[in-house]
């Protein structure tokens, strides 16, 4: 399917100049002076390369159509993961390069998103959004309560991320897995 440069968001698969590609990162800018243009970053779906894009906004770029199931993450096996389709019941085992840096995410019983090409698996996703326990929270410094501070902490699968000086060792909370960052504190 066609679509114009302005419609890539993040997590489309796109076919450019013979390839497959997976977005990381769009941003739609409009200078002052000129025509405007979406940036975007990619990461090639069969190798390990990534490429920066401007692509102008009447461009047209292919967006390939995948397949998708939900799949249900099991364990871990060597060096290989191990889903499982709650319906059929049917296990795939996947590399760590299908993976990727969704492996960080990775928990017993949570539901990911599989997405194959022509019967090729070519990406794990996450939900949008996780529960993940502190385990470790840098103590809150008084006085800094004035601005907005964040300060570093580490979750269960050793994600590091900033959170709220509220938030402490032992405590659950909610992220953004598209682009790793604290929402709220979960209930």
């Amino acid at each position: 399917m066609k679509i114009s440069a302005n419609d890539i968001r993040v997590g489309m698969i796109i076919e450019y100049n013979g390839t497959l590609w997976n977005i990381l990162k769009a941003q739609h800018i409009k200078p002052g002076k000129g025509g405007a243009f979406q940036q975007l970053e990619m990461k090639a779906v069969k190798q390990s390369t990534k490429s920066n894009v401007r692509l102008r906004a009447e461009e047209v770029v292919e967006k390939v159509d995948l397949d998708e199931e939900d799949y249900q993450y099991l364990y871990k096996d060597g060096d290989s993961y191990v889903f499982m389709n709650g319906t059929t019941y049917e296990q795939l085992t996947l590399p760590p390069e299908v993976v990727g840096d969704h492996a960080q995410f990775l928990k017993e019983n949570v539901t990911f998103r599989i997405r194959s090409h022509n019967g090729e698996i070519i990406d794990v996703a996450p939900p949008q959004t996780m529960e993940f326990e502190v385990i470790e929270a840098d103590p809150v410094v008084k006085g800094q309560t004035a601005s907005s501070s964040y300060k570093p902490a580490v979750l269960e699968n050793n994600i590091k991320i900033m959170v709220p000086p509220h938030i402490e060792a032992g405590s659950v909370i909610v992220i953004n897995t598209e682009d790793v960052t604290y929402l709220s504190k979960a209930k």
